[in-house]
């Protein structure tokens, strides 16, 4: 490796420009060979970054998104929920509700499918760069319990709750809510009504 490159190595890790480090060199060469200028040079360059730095913002979303699995709205059996209103469902992948401020509330007996549409929908917004935090009723009372007892329900809240643009509160149908878990619960939903969205 020449002084040159050294220097060029260096600027690039300064920046944290971490794929151009990678990649410029290889890059350099093919347009070499071509009747590119240097504005396409370097606009392959940057672009080059950004597509990795998107893909890098994605998966951190999804990590943070805690969805057990992706779920795609093209998988979902219409065939087998055959009452689910498939233009309205359809619409909403879309993810227009969030920035209209709307909640959604996806109803009907178990096993029709309504997990599936709402991993769905937040693997949609997290593909489009949106926060998002996927959790299950009775994960959200137990962790919202063990937060007031441990005398950091605020920050709890405000890092789990108010959080994500788009919250994901699953099964809330199967948990059965006491007084305290009402109240818990009702905290949660006044919280999120002036922050973001919730699909239940």
């Amino acid at each position: 490796m020449n002084l040159q490159m050294d220097r060029i190595q260096h600027a690039c890790e300064t920046l944290k420009l971490n794929t151009l480090a990678v990649e410029w060199s290889a890059i350099a060469d093919t347009a070499a060979g071509t009747d590119n200028t240097l504005a396409d040079f370097l606009e392959q360059l940057l672009s080059i970054e950004l597509d990795a730095r998107e893909q890098r913002t994605r998966e951190t979303l999804l990590k943070f998104a805690g969805l057990p699995t992706i779920k795609r709205f093209e998988e979902y059996d219409f065939k087998f929920a055959t009452g689910a209103p498939k233009k309205q469902l359809q619409e909403l992948t879309g993810l227009a509700f969030i920035e209209r401020a709307e909640n959604i509330f996806l109803l009907g007996p178990s096993g029709v499918g309504k997990s599936h549409l709402a991993l769905s929908y937040a693997h949609q917004a997290i593909k489009r760069g949106i926060k998002v935090r996927f959790i299950t009723a009775a994960d959200l009372m137990l962790q919202l319990a063990t937060a007031k007892k441990q005398e950091r329900l605020e920050g709890y809240i405000k890092r789990s709750v108010l959080g994500p643009k788009l919250l994901v509160i699953d099964e809330i149908g199967y948990l059965p809510f006491g007084r305290e878990e009402a109240n818990l619960f009702f905290n949660v939903i006044a919280k999120r009504y002036e922050y973001g969205r919730i699909i239940r």
